[in-house]
């Protein structure tokens, strides 16, 4: 390329390139760089194209690199701002050099389709573009790229043709291996537009390299309603076991696909044998088989063919096995019956009545009526279909045909062949006996006994059945009074086989195993006892317990029997032979039994034997069976033996008992030792029940041992009972308790009772409530408002601190106290007050009381009594021993809370500023320290009587 240049007055070089364009090929020619003046002067004047000072470094970079793409493109990008004509020019220039850049080209072409976008499609930029694209392909031939482009800018021309043999030019030009790019654009263009054969070559060409893609082809088939071609395409698919969808449909959902569209368009698809493609699909698809029933039964039916489609409804409720399939087709059966009535009735009302038209309808209506009668039938035979040994069915289908002694017989009998008893569902003797039990009822007796003699020689599974079968066989015999020959049959039933076996040998046949069947001996031991003799019942029995297959039932008709006819040892021994057999709990019936009758028989005539079979018969009875055997025991001793064994006897129930049933021996026993010896006599029994029993009825206990005391006048000894029977009784649950002790000292006490018996009670909650987060909570509880926070225990004393807020909740306290103490108005006087002095009933308390319950120890009294006799602890024991101890200390006290104590209601020593022994409980007591302050010296003396050592 040569450059020629000059320079302007403003010193600015100026180049200028003339280009010329070859006009055959529509290619432009790139011509050298010559002065402007020669070319004005050799060809015609063309419009010139001047670049700036700046283009100058990119151009001598050019000529450097010519066969640079960075350069060209550092030069291109620099001009994009510049006109078409010029950026055109510059890929032109830089495809001259690199005609093989796969880069400039894409990119030149690029431009070029955006330079025409927004130009109508006739202008004749579009074919300058189309011709760029195709000398383009002269060298790009292998770019899927550009192919694509090329064939999308085609497309949007409009240039349907053009466009084809592009597109198999780009296939033809491509490796195999890139043809997926260009098929999705291909098939793409040929379903956008209205030419079917076009399309349908183009994707049979496209099946040739996909296979897999048969199912696209397939929808597009359907949608240009060539549904024959479309059904061949399915059925191939679905014959070929290779075939994975690309939608992820079954073999069966495409199956399914190809019944829907064969037997939906009877009048469209002609190159199938649709009958034996769907009568395939019955073999391979057996879970299905409703659907595709009701598929070839609409295909005929669209056919027009009626008869066909009622044969194959005929033929589908007649084989299939699920009542899925066969809902489906007989509601599809009784679908077409009422379409077929709808029909004819519609054409009789609009061409006329006729009077074949009447008998058509009429035989059109009687085959509906029929077939929704055989609908139970018909759903039995299914049932029976998928599982031909359930005897249950057998019995629904006997019912089913009642009325018609003919389906009945042949029903029975093909259920008895039918039937296998080791698979059979339910119980195969029962279609024998019913079988018989139909015979019978129609009066004919000799085949029901053929029946039945057939039935005993069944190979059943369980000798249950066999036996039920010969039962079975003698209750007939004796609803038509034949008795002996009941007994002969019940006789042969339970006679020994030639080879005896075990009951539950199941590799022996049952008839070999019967004998052993308790239900076959217990029929006829009934008819021994009814129709035999006392010798052949009695060996009847014997038999029952040699073979041991006896049941203490058994046992007790066995000795009854015997004891009917005057043979008690007889039937002693028989209960004797029953006991030897079982073991608890089962001998439980057969020694009740067995004690009673032989209570009833001797009564104290043999009263060491009658002892010695109650020991035997509690030697190992567990406690759940005791009760009634102790009792019966015990009365035996009432009446005919001694008091004192009949006692040993209740006091060995109490232990022997299920602990739920010990209260109510204890009763019993309290009320027998009442009778016989008295009601003193029963204290050691209170004592006894109240150490075994249970919280809940320890505490009746002690209520009704009170109540007995206080009817005897002793004073003392129920209020020590009530003091003890105190500490199991919880204030906040047991108030009955409490309210029954307080009435008991108004009644009987005076106010230093009453006192000592409010002491108890606050000090036994106080036991009860050793948590402080209790307390705290019982608290809160008094104040409903209660925030949570310590100001808010009491309302309106927000300022106070915490201890003025305990002192605060101490004078509380003290004042529901003295409202607790009893009035001391003269006209509400409710017990008597001593005039003695206190120094006179400290005296009194001192002497010693011959009929006082000595409950404490004598320790414990010596350390609720003062120094100097003033006071006495209460006749109960004291449960706080820590509580002497901590009380004879020496701590000094706060006179604040000496008042505060005092208004709580507790006496104090007032001199010296001592407590008095009473019963604090430790909270209280920790709460009292607290609130004095005393975190120094006191605190030492409470972490001493609060530990280990100190408290309980």
């Amino acid at each position: 390329m040569r450059n020629s240049g000059r320079t302007d007055g403003g010193g600015i070089t100026v180049f200028r390139l003339v280009t010329t364009a070859r006009e055959g090929a529509g290619m432009p020619e790139i011509g050298d760089a010559v002065p402007a003046e020669a070319k004005l002067k050799t060809r015609p004047e063309r419009p010139d194209l001047f670049f700036e000072e700046e283009d100058l470094q990119y151009e001598e970079e050019i000529l450097r690199n010519p066969f640079s793409v960075k350069c060209w493109f550092r030069y291109i990008e620099f001009k994009q701002s510049a006109s078409q004509a010029v950026l055109n020019l510059l890929y032109e220039r830089a495809l001259k050099e690199l005609p093989g850049s796969y880069k400039l080209w894409y990119h030149y072409l690029k431009a070029r389709r955006a330079q025409v976008k927004r130009r109508c499609v006739t202008d004749p930029a579009y074919e300058d573009v189309n011709n760029c694209h195709e000398r383009a392909l002269v060298f790009m031939h292998k770019m899927p790229r550009l192919w694509l482009d090329y064939c999308q800018f085609l497309m949007e021309q409009g240039r349907i043709t053009r466009t084809r043999r592009t597109f198999d030019r780009a296939l033809r030009a491509l490796p195999i291996t890139q043809h997926s790019r260009i098929w999705p654009l291909y098939l793409r263009f040929v379903r956008s537009h209205p030419l079917p054969e076009t399309a349908v070559r183009v994707y049979r060409r496209f099946l040739k390299l996909s296979p897999e893609s048969a199912e696209e082809y397939i929808e597009y088939l359907r949608s240009i309603d060539r549904l024959d071609e479309a059904a061949q395409r399915l059925a191939t698919v679905v014959n070929d076991e290779r075939f994975v969808s690309k939608e992820g449909k079954s073999n069966y959902q495409l199956w399914h696909e190809l019944c829907d569209l064969i037997s939906q368009n009877p009048d469209k698809v002609q190159s199938l044998n649709v009958g034996a493609i769907i009568r395939g699909g019955l073999t391979r698809f057996t879970d299905q088989l409703g659907k595709l029933w009701c598929s070839l039964a609409d295909y005929y039916i669209r056919s027009g063919h009626f008869e066909k489609a009622r044969d194959v409804y005929e033929e589908a409720i007649q084989t299939v096995m699920t009542v899925r399939d066969f809902t489906q087709v007989f509601d599809s059966y009784a679908q077409f019956e009422e379409s077929m009535i709808a029909a004819k009735m519609e054409t009789t009302s609009e061409l006329g009545r006729e009077e074949e038209d009447d008998v058509d309808l009429e035989l059109r209506l009687a085959r509906f009526e029929q077939l929704i009668s055989r609908r139970p039938l018909l759903l039995n035979s299914v049932l029976l279909r998928q599982n031909p040994h359930h005897v249950h069915e057998w019995h629904k289908r006997v019912a089913l045909h009642q009325g018609r002694p003919r389906e009945v017989i042949n029903t029975y009998t093909e259920a008895v062949q039918t039937v296998d008893p080791f698979k059979a569902t339910g119980k195969p003797h029962t279609l024998w006996v019913a079988f018989a039990k139909f015979y019978e009822d129609n009066g004919q007796l000799d085949d029901a006994r053929t029946i039945l003699e057939k039935a005993t020689k069944v190979n059943f599974k369980q000798v249950e059945d066999l036996a039920s079968v010969w039962c079975e066989y003698g209750e007939m015999e004796l609803r038509h009074d034949n008795y002996d020959q009941a007994l002969r049959l019940l006789r042969k039933a339970t006679a020994l086989p030639a080879r005896r076996a075990e009951y539950f040998d199941g590799s022996e046949p049952v008839q070999n195993r019967v004998y052993k069947s308790l239900k076959v001996w217990s029929m006829l031991a009934d008819l021994e006892e009814s129709l035999g003799t006392f010798q052949s019942t009695k060996a009847v029995y014997e038999r029952i317990l040699d073979l041991r297959i006896a049941t203490p039932q058994i046992v007790i008709n066995y000795a009854m029997f015997l004891e009917e006819h005057s043979y008690f040892e007889e039937s002693f021994k028989a209960y004797e032979r029953g006991i030897s057999l079982f073991k608890w709990p089962n001998v439980s019936d057969i020694w009740s039994t067995y004690l009673t009758k032989f209570i009833a028989r001797y009564g104290g005539r043999k009263l060491e034997r009658a002892r010695d079979l109650f020991e035997q018969a509690l030697d190992g009875c567990p406690p759940k069976y005791a009760k009634t055997l102790y009792l019966l025991y015990a009365r035996l001793e009432e009446e005919w033996g001694l008091a004192r064994h009949a006692m040993a006897v209740y006091e060995r129930a109490t232990r022997a008992v299920e602990p739920s049933q010990q209260h109510e021996m204890f009763n019993i026993y309290i009320k027998r030792a009442a009778e016989i010896y008295g009601v003193t006599h029963t204290r050691s029994i209170y004592q006894k029940a109240i150490e075994v029993l249970s919280d809940e009825h320890a505490r009746e206990m002690c209520l009704r041992f009170a109540d007995m005391e206080c009817k005897l006048g002793e004073i003392d000894r129920a209020r020590a009972i009530y003091s003890f029977c105190s500490q199991i009784c919880d204030p906040r649950t047991t108030g009955t308790f409490w309210q029954t002790w307080k009435d008991f000292e108004i009644r009987h006490g005076n106010e230093d009772t009453i006192r000592e018996m409010l002491r108890i009670r606050r000090s036994v909650q106080a036991t009860y409530n050793t948590q402080v987060n209790f307390m705290a909570s019982q608290m809160l509880k008094v104040y409903s408002n209660a925030t949570g926070t310590v100001s808010d225990l009491a309302p309106g004393q927000s300022g106070m601190d915490d201890m003025k807020l305990l002192e605060h909740r101490a004078e509380q306290l003290a004042a529901e106290a003295e409202r607790d103490q009893p009035s001391r108005s003269q006209g509400k006087i409710l017990f008597v007050r001593s005039d003695a002095s206190r120094s006179e009933l400290a005296e009194l308390a001192q002497q010693a009381n011959p009929e006082e319950i000595e409950i404490g120890e004598e320790e414990e009294e010596e350390e609720d009594l003062q120094p100097n006799g003033e006071w006495g602890g209460p006749p109960a024991r004291q449960p706080w021993p820590w509580l002497g101890r901590l009380l004879t200390s020496p701590l000094p006290f706060p006179r604040g809370v000496v008042g505060a104590a005092e208004r709580a209601g507790h006496r104090l020593w007032e001199p010296q500023g001592r407590l008095m022994p009473i019963a604090l409980n430790k909270f209280f007591m920790f709460v009292l320290l607290s609130a004095a302050g005393f975190y120094a010296n006191t605190c030492e003396h409470t972490q001493f009587w609060l530990s280990g050592e100190g408290s309980v």
